[in-house]
């Protein structure tokens, strides 16, 4: 079946849009580079056990300038990402941050590894793009400011970056021990930053159990789809598949939080839902391993 690489990068996709409503059970004041960090080290550090109890690491040949990059590029995407929020407010961050970086990864693709985004490719990511401007554009959260806005670009880059490099990193290792290692480092990136700002909330049984399901389930879990998945499938094509990230966020900010979509705010779900099935049943060709 074509399409399931591309189901499996959605699904990915749609279980980190779940983070941002399981964050609302935390305590308040806690910092998100200390929410990234922790999430991140119980991701990568269980199944990294997991990976050594397999025996799936072999230390003398693996990868690690991919990994590193991988890792850095994934951890500076947090910290710039939730660093544009606080100048440009949640609305204007996320459209700048998750609508700039298909775009990216499409130049990325196009002039590094020599690969021309395809027209189908080129549709969806205009329809989703547009549609999350609508989505978020009326929501009065914004601020315009170019120190917030640039932070956000440099977020979009980085996670455009970050798929780019896990593409070829998919080629040379499995998928388990590249989610286990990235997260890992990624982990050991954001612990200074983490510890700085404290971590001992995570003692706290109402701030335990979110953690453990965004560590498990949209990290752990998550990753492992949108990395199999990125074996068959384009960086610039997955990286418009996140797009269903705000998507989903925004439908349970619906459904559980009580928060209100405008007309304009559904037709900007219309328009990312057809990007996705435009991207993801569209294409004829599915690229192997062997082809990337």
């Amino acid at each position: 079946m074509k399409s399931l690489p591309y189901i499996m990068v959605l699904f990915g996709a749609m279980l980190w849009g779940t983070t941002g409503t399981t964050q609302t059970f935390l305590q308040e004041g806690i910092s998100p580079f200390s929410v990234a960090c922790v999430r991140s080290g119980i991701g990568g550090g269980l199944l990294l056990i997991i990976t050594l109890v397999m025996k799936k690491m072999n230390w003398r040949t693996w990868p690690w300038k991919w990994n590193i990059l991988a890792a850095l590029a994934i951890a500076l995407f947090q910290c710039l990402f939730f660093s544009s929020i606080r100048f440009t407010g949640v609305a204007i961050g996320t459209v700048m941050t998750i609508g700039s970086s298909p775009v990216f990864s499409g130049l990325l693709e196009w002039t590094i590894w020599k690969e021309r985004p395809s027209r189908i490719w080129a549709w969806a990511t205009s329809f989703a793009i547009i549609g999350c401007a609508m989505l978020f554009i009326n929501r009065g959260e914004g601020i315009i400011d170019p120190f917030g806005i640039g932070l956000a670009l440099c977020a979009g880059l980085m996670f455009a970056l970050y798929t780019n490099v896990s593409k070829q990193l998919m080629e040379q290792v499995e998928t388990l021990p590249a989610v286990a290692m990235t997260f890992s480092l990624c982990a050991a990136i954001l612990a200074p930053i983490a510890l700085m700002e404290g971590v001992l909330w995570i003692t706290d049984k109402g701030n335990l159990l979110p953690m453990l399901y965004m560590g498990i389930i949209t990290t752990s879990i998550a990753y492992l789809l949108f990395l199999a998945g990125l074996r068959f499938v384009n960086s610039s094509a997955a990286v418009t598949l996140s797009l269903a990230e705000p998507l989903t966020a925004a439908l349970l900010g619906v459904l559980f939080l009580g928060e209100y979509l405008s007309l304009t705010s559904w037709a900007g779900v219309l328009l990312i839902l057809g990007g996705i099935v435009v991207l993801t049943f569209g294409n004829n060709r599915t690229t192997s391993p062997e082809e990337a």
